[in-house]
C-alpha cells in the first residue's frame, strides 16, 4: 500500500518551552511494494518519519496516508489500532522485546491480540520460524534461552506473525558481526520480494541502503532534502559528503579507479561486480583502439 505524507510537521512538548521541530513541511510518497530505504544524519528526522508509519506518533499538523487509512492530529488512538496491524516495525535490537515463556507463544501474542485464533496463529508461528532461518523445535523453548541472533529472529517472526502490508527496519542489524548482518538484510529482502511487501529501511549502512533499496530518501534537519534511485544518489557524491553523508565503498573505490585511468565510466557503480565490467569494457575498448 502506498503511504504519503502531506505537509507533515511534528513538534516534540509542543506547547511547552522544551519544544523541538522534528519534521517540518514534509511532502513525500513512499510507493507500494517498492523497498525505500531512509538515511540522514542522528537528528535528521528518521526516526520521527518512521514512528508515524503506524501511528506511534500522530503529527502536529498535516496528514499521514497509509493506504486508505489517514492519521492527523485530532484522530482518535482506537481508530488507529487497525493500521498497527497493517504495518509492522523492526526496531533496533527487537529481542529485547521477548517477554513469553516459550517461542511459540512469543510468536502467537501479536496475532491473538489482534482477534487471529490460536490454531491460525501457531500455524503461521511453525511456518515463520523456518522463514527466519531457525528449526521448528526452537518453539517449545524458553526465548531466553537462545542465543542473541535467535533472539533477534524469534522477535522478527513475531512481527511477520501479524501478516503486515508494511515491514519498517529500524536499523535491524545494530549488534550484528558483518556475517550476521547479511544474513538477516538477504532475509528482509527475500520477504519482502516473496510478500510483495511495501519496506521502508532507516540505516546508517550505504552499504545496505545501495544494495537492497529501489528508493533512497535523504532527511536533514527534519526537511526532505533528496529523493531518486541508488544510482542516482550516490552518483552526487560531493552533495552527500556536503550533508556530512557517505557513499558506499564501491562508489569510493570506483572514484579511484577513475582517476587513476583518467577516465569517467557512464554510471555509478553500486556492487563490485558492475565495476569489474566497467573496467574490463574499458581495457577492451582500449585494445581494439
Amino acid at each position: 500500500m502506498d503511504i504519503s505524507f502531506e505537509q507533515v510537521e511534528y513538534r516534540y512538548s509542543a506547547g511547552t518551552p522544551f519544544e523541538k521541530l522534528a519534521l517540518e513541511d514534509l511532502n513525500l510518497l513512499l510507493p507500494s511494494k517498492k523497498y525505500t530505504a531512509i538515511i540522514g544524519h542522528t537528528g535528521s528526522g528518521k526516526s520521527t518519519l518512521l514512528q508515524h508509519l503506524n501511528a506511534l506518533l500522530k503529527p502536529t499538523s498535516g496528514k499521514v496516508s497509509i493506504g486508505e487509512y489517514e492519521i492527523t492530529p485530532k484522530k482518535k488512538n482506537k481508530q488507529l489500532k487497525p493500521i498497527r496491524k497493517r504495518v509492522g516495525i523492526v526496531f533496533q535490537f527487537p529481542e529485547h522485546q521477548l517477554f513469553e515463556e516459550t517461542v511459540l507463544k512469543d510468536i502467537c501474542y501479536g496475532p491473538q491480540n489482534f482477534g487471529v485464533s490460536e490454531e491460525e496463529s501457531e500455524r503461521r508461528a511453525r511456518e515463520l520460524i523456518v522463514t527466519v532461518g531457525l528449526d521448528e523445535e526452537v518453539l517449545e523453548r524458553s526465548p531466553f534461552d537462545l542465543s542473541g541472533g535467535q533472539k533477534r529472529r524469534v522477535a522478527i517472526a513475531g512481527v511477520l506473525a501479524m501478516e503486515p502490508d508494511v515491514l519498517v527496519l529500524d536499523e535491524p542489524t545494530a549488534g550484528l558481526d558483518p556475517r550476521g548482518r547479511t544474513e538477516i538484510m538477504d532475509m528482509f529482502n527475500r520477504i519482502h520480494l516473496e510478500k510483495g511487501l511495501t519496506t521502508v529501511l532507516v540505516t546508517h549502512s550505504m552499504e545496505d541502503a545501495a544494495r537492497y533499496a529501489d528508493e533512497l530518501v535523504i532527511m536533514q534537519k527534519g526537511k526532505l532534502v533528496g529523493k531518486g534511485s541508488p544510482e542516482e544518489i550516490f552518483s552526487k557524491p560531493d552533495w552527500l559528503f556536503s550533508l556530512g553523508l557517505d557513499v558506499p565503498e564501491t562508489v569510493k573505490f570506483q572514484y579511484s579507479v577513475e582517476q587513476q585511468l583518467g577516465h569517467k565510466f557512464g554510471r555509478t557503480c553500486l556492487t563490485i561486480e558492475e565495476l569489474a565490467d566497467e573496467i574490463l569494457a574499458h581495457v577492451e575498448s582500449g585494445d581494439r583502439s
